[in-house]
């Protein structure tokens, strides 16, 4: 069988194992795409739940009022947790439906087209930047950390990782041929990364407290 098209400017190797692959990585993607989309979207039905008690009682103690560092009464009272004029949570209800939605199609066989992929990409983008200046602020602006919101940048990560990475397989992000194969496999460790350089900096920042509290 021949080959499609022979690597051409670096970017394309075959078009018929670009196209399995494409599939394949579509395939797992779908189901972390819901499952995470599910999780987010409950911590941030959390969030606004307790956001509304807060504007209804001003002495609220929210169910995730653990102690003075893990306080998500303390996070929610301040500025940041309303930027764009109305609490954060509502933007994740409305973008973790849409992920979900995506992931079921996904899992019921549905391809999108490149534009469509796109617009998944700025949104995980926009969600991923967003969650790292929340982390900045409250690490170290609020000094206080918010359990319900660090489920929800839990689950963005890996929906920001695995969905760049979707696309610079499938080709919507141009990409050489050699890292269009081999980004999949790199993926979950950029994830872990992320995860430690953050969760490794909230250590460190609230070193005293964790041990005061242990």
């Amino acid at each position: 069988m021949s080959v499609a098209s022979t690597e051409e400017d670096g970017y394309i190797d075959s078009e018929e194992s670009i196209d399995a692959l494409t599939e394949r990585t579509d395939r797992r993607l779908g189901p972390l795409m819901f499952i995470t989309g599910i999780i987010a979207l409950a911590g941030s039905s959390m969030l606004v739940y307790e956001k509304l008690q807060i504007l209804l009682d001003a002495n609220h103690q929210s169910m995730c009022d653990l102690n003075a560092l893990l306080n998500c009464g303390t996070v929610m009272r301040h500025w940041q947790a309303s930027v764009f004029g109305f609490p954060n949570p509502y933007i994740g209800l409305i973008g973790f439906t849409i992920i979900v939605t995506i992931g079921a199609a996904l899992m019921a066989g549905a391809r999108f087209k490149n534009w469509f992929w796109w617009g998944a990409q700025i949104g995980v983008t926009f969600a991923f930047c967003f969650i790292l200046w929340l982390w900045s602020q409250t690490t170290f602006v609020i000094n206080a950390l918010c359990l319900f919101c660090m489920i929800v940048w839990i689950m963005t990560i890996p929906l920001f990782v695995k969905v760049t990475a979707r696309n610079i397989v499938a080709g919507v992000i141009p990409a050489p041929a050699v890292l269009r194969r081999s980004v999949s496999s790199w993926s979950w460790f950029t994830v872990i990364m992320i995860y430690l350089l953050i969760f490794g900096i909230i250590f460190i920042r609230f070193f005293d407290q964790i041990m005061f509290l242990l």
